[in-house]
């Protein structure tokens, strides 16, 4: 049976991706690069074997020191017998006789000199004199070329317009993990994976970086598509999104990522603790500053929250104002330097980065582990929150205390779903528009008025439990809210071809050729095609259930 799910995804806004993706070159630095990447996590297996074999205990060791002595003896018992018995004389071979002297078996393992007319032509005598061609028109031994015909097909495949948006999905697919870039083309309904990077752990976060990383060459603060992923290990990979097939990511933050002068320094000190330079544990949330374009904040199971510095890729600063997991970050977008956290202890801490220890100033309590935090995009002095029981809070940041059992700052909460809010969004061009998607496998769509909340519809898009939902992130697909979760598939829904939503958000939603009446539209991958009588039919339940839910909207939210 296979096993699929999506656990995370995120947009990138049009016109960062490369026109045409370059193919991955493996040259010498490439290789040497790879090689020492390689050996540093080899060195750490070792490390750990070693570790291991000695905490096994000694007793094992004198066992096998033992056997090994009787095992010495019993050959040696073995080999003077041997030497005893007369010696067999069809068994010896005779080097003079005239089939063998042809093959000059005496001289076989003596080293091959040059003769002048050429190097010895042994399994591997004449590795230093092979050539590396960059492409097969410069290599003289291969005589059928590659048709410019194909390389311009091969172009075109992985061309990228610049009406299209990337989609990165993270991904587990029969326990091997990976990143999906999808490309959306709104224009024509197609969604399509373009290429796919392997990762070595589980992904549980996703964040898209428009600045490049240790890429040789290239501006530090220039303009770039790349993305960090955080997974199961504690180490963070950083990977070139313009490049196709790489094979190892561009840079790592954490102890993979340590030089070899920083291994042995750390050799002695190596322990599971939390420390102020790496994490020691799953990376669960990662938050890129867009003011500050070279700062990448993570937080982790270990209980910190970690600053990067991404043109050094070292650790800036660590922060230990939480009690339990940190399990989502949010950078405010006017106030660049100050950091939203939510953790598994129920509290919510609003910090700003430049301050000495980093004490939250603000920090809110929550009734349960907290899932999701959100600045509010259309006004700054607001933020959300969502809950493993269901819930959604949202919060003034000028009524909240540094007392997280004060009460202080809550402006409403409303109870979403039934179980755990697993993602929620808030739509970056329409104010008030919010999503959120849950474990109980629903998709819901709010109208947040003055007076509070208001559900608008609600729908099951058979992604099984919801894990990912985001609006897309420019003007042209606003409205384009992507899902994601447990059976491992990935849609992407046109909310504006709702009528429920329509109403909802009168003159907001874009009208085609100025008809009211339009067709539900749903991408996917692997279905991307269903029946005009079943879209008729999702549209007129969609309308029932969007005029049901506005009217018990209100029911389900509680002014505090």
């Amino acid at each position: 049976m296979t096993t699929s799910m999506i656990t995370t995804a995120t947009w990138v806004p049009r016109g960062f991706a490369a026109p045409f993706p370059s193919k991955y070159k493996f040259d010498e630095d490439e290789f040497e690069r790879i090689a020492e990447l390689a050996k540093l996590q080899l060195d750490d297996a070792k490390e750990d074997l070693e570790e291991a074999e000695k905490a096994a205990g000694g007793a094992e060791e004198e066992e096998e020191v033992k056997a090994d002595k009787s095992e010495k003896k019993e050959k040696k018992s073995k080999k003077s017998e041997k030497e005893e018995e007369p010696e067999d004389e069809d068994n010896d071979i005779d080097l003079n006789d005239d089939d063998l002297k042809e093959y000059d078996l005496e001289h076989y393992d003596d080293d091959d000199e040059p003769t002048g007319e050429g190097e010895s032509m042994g399994m591997f005598g004449n590795v230093k004199s092979l050539a590396y061609y960059e492409s097969n028109e410069q290599d003289p031994y291969i005589t059928l070329k590659d048709a410019p015909e194909d390389e311009d097909e091969d172009r075109e495949d992985l061309q990228i317009l610049a009406t299209d948006n990337l989609l990165l999905a993270a991904k587990i697919e029969d326990e091997l993990a990976h990143l999906e870039v999808y490309v959306y083309e709104d224009d024509s309904d197609n969604l399509y994976v373009h290429h796919d990077i392997m990762l070595p752990a589980i992904p549980l976060c996703v964040e898209w970086l428009d600045i490049p990383v240790s890429k040789p060459g290239v501006e530090k603060d220039s303009i770039a598509n790349f993305v960090a992923i955080g997974t199961f290990d504690p180490d963070i990979e950083i990977w070139d999104l313009d490049t196709v097939d790489c094979m190892y990511p561009n840079a790592i933050l954490g102890q993979g990522g340590a030089s070899a002068e920083d291994k042995k320094k750390k050799k002695k000190k190596k322990s599971k603790k939390a420390n102020d330079e790496y994490h020691v544990d799953a990376v669960l949330s990662l938050a890129a500053n867009r003011k500050h374009r070279n700062l990448l904040a993570s937080a982790s199971a270990d209980k910190t929250v970690k600053l990067w510095d991404l043109h050094t890729t070292k650790c800036a600063k660590s922060y230990s104002y939480h009690t339990d997991k940190v399990c989502s970050l949010a950078w405010h977008a006017t106030e660049s330097t100050v950091l939203l956290s939510g953790s598994y202890d129920r509290t919510v801490a609003a910090a700003d980065m430049r301050a000495p220890q980093a004490n939250p100033s603000i920090r809110v309590g929550v009734e349960s582990d907290v899932e999701n935090v959100r600045w509010d995009p259309h006004d700054g002095n607001y933020f959300y929150v969502s809950t493993e029981s269901g819930m959604i809070h949202y919060f003034d940041v000028r009524q909240a205390t540094a007392d997280p059992t004060s009460g202080k700052g809550s402006v409403w909460r409303l109870q979403a779903h039934g179980e755990s809010v697993s993602s929620f969004d808030i739509n970056p061009v329409v104010p008030g528009f919010m999503a959120t998607g849950s474990t109980d496998k629903t998709v819901k769509l709010w109208n947040i008025t003055p007076s509070g909340p208001a559900m608008v519809i609600s729908r099951d898009f058979d992604v099984g439990k919801v894990f990912t939902t985001a609006f897309g992130p420019d003007p042209e697909v606003a409205f384009r809210l992507s899902v994601g979760g447990s059976k491992g598939t990935l849609s992407v829904w046109d909310t504006s071809t709702n009528a429920a939503v329509r109403n909802a958000f009168a003159g907001k939603v874009p009208v085609k050729a100025g008809k009211e009446d339009v067709e539900d539209r749903l991408v996917g991958v692997e279905d991307n095609e269903s029946s005009s009588e079943e879209e008729e039919d999702e549209d007129d339940e969609d309308d029932e259930d969007g005029e049901g839910a506005a009217l018990s909207g209100d029911d389900s939210m509680e002014e505090d």
